[in-house]
């Protein structure tokens, strides 16, 4: 009998690893040989720990499961949900990049093999630089990490610099509050993130990659760590790649903990052993990187989806999607929701149905009030644009941005203006300094939302007037895109910001 139960960490943070040893024990009294493999998570974490079962070909899917469930698990009399693909969460949706994930035992690389992995770095071994970085342009792949930029378009200035030596950089430095894919993918599919990677050297010449991983990933960190030394000891990396002779190999490196090294360069001082402060713009990291060399900085998302890329071809993930929208979106879904996790699908569904449909309203059963999209930096949306299609451009146009593909989902019961303080005071706490308009910008939209909360209407305007400052006069996303935040909280909900006196009036 095969067993599966979750070592993702958010699991384990419900009680998968109790669940997983009383099984063992459960088994071990009965006399009953039961393969226990450990997983990665499906995405329901509203069903962690999230127990599956081999019977009859198939792997029926039980949870929440607590210790005391596990002797009605064995005996097949505990109520479940039955086959997983058949959870109507799961089953609508379109899984590419996380095709894997939960499916596979994420350490065992033949296991990997076996569900398509290594497929896209065999025909990506078969093809020049060149035309690597066609496929993924091609493609429409664009960053997942928040900026949406072109991948191939940026792996093809850094394929066309003339250096002795180039890097590809992999941005995990998750930080945006309700974001956890590239947490997921890492926990439980590595090897894709790996092949991601190597595939991205070959086709811009770099022979040496860095996964810059935030420290507050422990689990993510092991996984990681044990799946390159896999890969290494397999030669998926190495100075042979698969026998291809072309080299590329890649080391993890931990992060201290600071939000702003999520943004590229301050990531790439961090690396360096710098502070990390955001460096000034041009020179682009494509040409002037990690030790000054070319590098490609890519966030794990956009790595992990480059092997099925190569495996399918650009043209089937290209058929995927909304306008210059293309492929797949991995929406982060989490906040006041009756169904939390990871739901991927092609771009295009609208706000409203993933809201509503897919997670279900809030978790309280109160009304929707607003849903933040793209995490702290992200706009708040209310309900009269939940029409606006999951899609870089349909965002753009309703004011708001899809960064990360976070959502944290709000219910009537909150304050809107406290949310725009909470934008302006992060942004106090995580900036780097660098800038003025985000140093002491925020600082002052701190104190200018106090003003407005203590009856003074006239901060108002100067509110505006300072996010407009900010978004124009500072270095990188984190001044530039606290307005986002704050803004739609001040004009989509303008009765939160109404004075004490006008209130009671």
């Amino acid at each position: 009998m095969k067993v599966w139960v979750p070592m993702d960490s958010a699991a384990r943070a419900l009680g998968a690893d109790d669940v997983a040893k009383a099984v063992a024990r459960e088994a071990a009294a009965r006399g009953v040989d039961v393969q226990l493999i450990r997983n990665g998570s499906r995405g329901m974490v509203w069903l962690e720990p999230l127990v599956e079962i081999e019977r009859d070909g198939q792997r029926l899917a039980y949870g929440p499961v607590a210790p005391a469930d596990v002797a009605a698990l064995l005996d097949g009399t505990l109520e479940g949900h039955g086959p997983v693909e058949e959870i109507p969460f799961f089953a609508r949706q379109t899984r590419l990049t996380f095709a894997r994930c939960g499916v596979i035992d994420p350490l065992d690389l033949d296991d990997y093999a076996a569900h398509g992995g290594l497929a896209g770095l065999h025909r990506a071994i078969g093809m020049d630089g060149a035309e690597i970085v066609a496929e993924v342009t091609a493609s429409g792949l664009r960053g997942r990490g928040g900026a949406g930029f072109p991948t191939g378009i940026k792996w093809q200035t850094v394929a066309g610099a003339v250096a002795d030596q180039k890097y590809i950089v992999c941005n995990a430095d998750e930080g945006d509050s309700g974001t956890f894919a590239d947490r997921m993918i890492m926990e439980g599919d590595p090897f894709t993130l790996i092949e991601g990677m190597v595939i991205a050297g070959l086709g811009v010449g770099a022979t040496r990659g860095y996964v810059y991983l935030r420290s507050e990933y422990p689990d993510a960190i092991r996984v990681m760590t044990e799946a390159v030394r896999i890969a290494r000891a397999r030669g998926l990396l190495g100075p042979d790649v698969l026998g291809s002779g072309r080299a590329f190999d890649m080391e993890i490196r931990k992060g201290a903990g600071a939000y702003v090294c999520g943004e590229e360069t301050s990531l790439l001082n961090s690396l360096e052993g710098k502070r990390g402060t955001v460096r000034a713009k041009p020179p682009l990291p494509a040409l002037e990187g990690f030790l000054g060399k070319p590098t490609v900085v890519n966030n794990v998302i956009s790595l992990a989806t480059v092997p099925v890329i190569f495996e399918r071809s650009a043209q089937y993930y290209a058929d995927f999607g909304l306008g210059r929208s293309r492929g797949t979106v991995t929406l982060q879904i989490a906040g006041n929701v009756a169904r939390g996790g990871l739901f991927e699908t092609a771009f295009g569904l609208p706000l409203g149905e993933v809201v509503n449909d897919i997670a279900g309203g809030t978790a309280s059963g109160r009304p929707v009030k607003a849903v933040q999209v793209g995490g702290p930096l992200g706009a708040y949306m209310p309900v009269s644009k939940f029409d606006t299609a999951m899609g870089y451009e349909d965002f753009d146009a309703a004011g708001g941005l899809i960064g990360h593909a976070g959502l944290v989902v709000f219910d009537d019961s909150a304050d809107m203006l406290t949310m725009a303080r909470f934008a302006m005071e992060f942004c106090a706490v995580e900036s780097c300094g660098k800038c003025t308009p985000c140093r002491i910008g925020a600082v002052r939209g701190v104190e200018t939302i106090d003003r407005i909360a203590a009856g003074d209407a006239a901060a108002i305007p100067l509110l505006t007037d300072l996010c407009e400052t900010m978004r124009d006069g500072s270095l990188c996303a984190l001044g530039g895109f606290t307005p986002y935040p704050v803004l739609s909280a001040l004009t989509g909900f303008p009765d939160d910001f109404a004075t004490q006196r006008e209130a009671a009036e």
